[in-house]
């Protein structure tokens, strides 16, 4: 069995759901090595998160937008960790529901995902920065 391991560095998104499927296959190449196996991917922060989710029509990701913010609004009253401006809080929340992490088959050296599926970068800061993952690679 083969395994390889990479930190990824991603550049800094305005808030929103990016699709970042294209630029995770073009910074790890070694998955063309791989015939059965499954990359895991995991974001090294608190407040951005990962999910997969379509990957044609742009309006999903204003739709995940509009509805995360109607779930989990900015400025509620209740909230107590405040001091890194009303975003903070709010965007925490949100990591959490949407997850750290999340695991997409290898099959003949391509990810073997739906025709309409990509990989989601959930920046929800409105200045978030530059974004850390760790892509872990396992097969034959």
């Amino acid at each position: 069995m083969k395994s390889f391991q990479k930190e990824l560095v991603l550049k800094p998104h305005p808030r929103g759901y990016h699709l970042i499927t294209k630029q995770i296959l073009e910074q790890v190449p070694e998955i063309k090595d791989i015939n059965i196996g499954w990359m895991q991917l995991f974001i090294k922060h608190t407040s951005a998160s990962l999910t997969i989710n379509e990957n044609a029509d742009p309006s999903v990701r204003t739709d995940f937008e509009s509805h995360m913010n109607k779930l989990v609004p900015e400025d509620a009253p209740y909230y107590i960790h405040t001091y890194e401006g009303s975003d903070d809080m709010p965007a925490h929340i949100k990591a959490s529901l949407m997850g750290a992490s999340v695991q997409v088959p290898i099959s003949n050296g391509r990810l073997n995902m739906g025709i309409w599926q990509g990989i989601y970068l959930c920046e929800h800061r409105n200045h978030g920065g530059s974004r850390r993952l760790v892509v872990t690679i396992l097969g034959n």
